[in-house]
């Protein structure tokens, strides 16, 4: 797997395995992993989201599962890496989580068929869509509420697509230690591939942008001092305290 990383005042990518970095600079230097920042893994020029992608996720909901997906953006802005603080804003009584398993693209691409979704995926991530839920219902409709600095926790790591199961994952959330979300990628009412070919249809993908594929059931409130984490077997856990 691999990530984003800083030490001192340098940024660069790397390898990661057995607490131990190596550079993707071609220099082959190490790092302990204690002695880096992990940053979000990828610098994406938009992060596109599904809403309502999982089967237990609408069964939980009493919805109809939709005939086609849902999607929405966030900004870059809103995006955090693992261990930075989600902040809570001032404007919003209701603050939730909502864990899922997010594509990073690897190659520029637009008009993408199903069969070829794969070759233009980096790998794999954990995302968290936080969310303002009162504003959410508020104003019908979701850019504000989902907008915010800090309301999209990304990481820590890529796992390339080869090296993860994607079709059958285990999923979960936990706040404070306590599992509010349990699921499986298997759940998933549009796969990876579907996803791929329905957005690459309607805009260009560049490298690095985020497709956060939908939250599972057991969304839930976050608080001040709250610490989530969000598991993905394979990937590896992305934690973010509130603050």
């Amino acid at each position: 797997m691999f990530g984003r990383f800083k030490y001192s005042d340098e940024i660069f990518y790397g390898e990661f395995s057995d607490g131990i970095v190596t550079s993707h600079d071609g220099d082959g230097k190490t790092y302990e992993m204690e002695e880096l920042e992990v940053l979000p893994p990828s610098l994406p020029s938009k992060i596109i989201c599904v809403g309502l992608n999982y089967h237990d996720h609408a069964v939980e909901l009493g919805m109809k599962v939709p005939e086609e997906p849902i999607i929405f953006l966030k900004p870059s802005s809103s995006m955090i890496g693992h261990k930075d603080k989600i902040i809570y804003p001032k404007s919003s009584q209701r603050v939730d989580y909502e864990g899922e398993l997010a594509a990073i693209i690897g190659k520029k691409c637009k008009n993408i068929s199903y069969e070829r979704a794969y070759d233009v995926i980096a790998g794999f991530t954990c995302f968290n869509d936080v969310t303002a839920r009162d504003l959410q219902s508020r104003d019908g409709q979701w850019t504000r509420s989902k907008s915010f600095d800090t309301f999209a926790p990304v990481g820590p790591f890529i796992v390339p697509v080869e090296e993860f199961e994607v079709d059958n994952a285990p999923i979960k959330t936990r706040v404070n230690g306590e599992i509010r979300q349990d699921s499986n990628t298997s759940n998933l009412i549009f796969d990876i591939p579907y996803l791929i070919e329905f957005i690459s249809g309607i805009m260009t993908l560049e490298v690095g942008d985020i497709i956060a594929t939908g939250t599972p059931p057991g969304v839930g409130e976050l608080n001040p001092g709250d610490f989530v984490e969000i598991e993905i077997e394979g990937i590896g856990i992305l934690g973010n305290e509130v603050a």
